[in-house]
């Protein structure tokens, strides 16, 4: 009796040993998960951040009397000094200031803008600067990390996360036109995002960061990075975008989207 109670515990022993082993190694599981994430995440802030950069102006105020100060981000898209932003960042804009993240400021001109898909390029009188790659948003899968990288009111390189919630969405512009296949995330973006890139795990810029729905918690859009690259080629040819129309009309009444705060 004695030999089996032995056998018993040494056995219940050697299943308690096993299955703390096991915890452990879950454990180290998630750690390393959780690791790998924040090392993609780490990855994308100091490959992209430095190519990120701040964007002050000087607007003409509607009334023409009195002049306003804005802000928001841009991303550096070629080493000669052009910048990817929003249109309403530049819109009005009297004078121009690009700043880097290490601290240097440059005045810029507005190369063009293009106010039905609220994009802009402004170039610098610098060279050999850090840029960031363009991806491909036609890959994009709901679900997938992306990343926000910004200049929110002078607070450089500000990093946030979150998913691709919803691919395809239509976003009404200032200008009135739709803005198509805009991509949907959860990111949590503040004032002075605006212009600043989106980015895959890999740190390709996926879109630019546009606008969020008032009043919503977890409701961003970016304009894809496919419809940008098209608009800065426009935009460096001709200064502006060159569309077609189609005269057609409507007779319902029209639709009115959710309603969206620019960044």
């Amino acid at each position: 009796m004695d030999g089996q109670f032995k056998r018993l515990s040494r056995d219940q022993a050697q299943s308690l040993g096993g299955g703390q082993t096991a915890d452990a190694v879950h454990s180290d599981s998630d750690e390393d998960l959780l690791d790998a994430y924040s090392r993609a995440v780490v990855g994308v802030a100091e490959k992209v951040g430095p190519a990120v950069v701040s964007i002050a102006v000087k607007k003409q105020s509607r009334s023409r009397r009195a002049e306003g100060e804005g802000s928001g981000s841009g991303v550096i898209i070629a080493q000669d000094g052009f910048v990817l932003t929003n249109h309403h960042v530049i819109e009005r804009a009297n004078e121009v200031e690009v700043e880097l993240t290490d601290g240097s400021l440059f005045p810029a001109q507005v190369v063009g803008s293009d106010p039905a898909t609220d994009l802009a390029v402004v170039r610098t009188g610098a060279s050999g600067l850090p840029t960031a790659e363009l991806g491909d948003s036609s890959a994009l899968r709901v679900g997938q990390l992306a990343i926000a990288i910004g200049n929110p009111l002078g607070f450089e390189s500000t990093v946030s996360t979150g998913v691709i919630s919803a691919l395809g969405r239509a976003l009404r512009s200032q200008s009135g036109r739709l803005i198509e296949n805009v991509i949907q995330t959860d990111v949590p973006l503040n004032p002075g995002n605006s212009g600043g890139p989106l980015v895959d795990s890999r740190g390709r810029v996926i879109g630019i960061n546009t606008a969020m729905i008032s009043m919503a918690q977890g409701i961003s859009f970016a304009v894809p990075v496919n419809t940008a690259r098209w608009v800065t080629g426009e935009l460096l040819t001709r200064g502006k975008v060159r569309r077609a129309y189609l005269g057609l009309g409507r007779t319902g009444p029209p639709t009115r989207p959710p309603c969206s705060t620019l960044l």
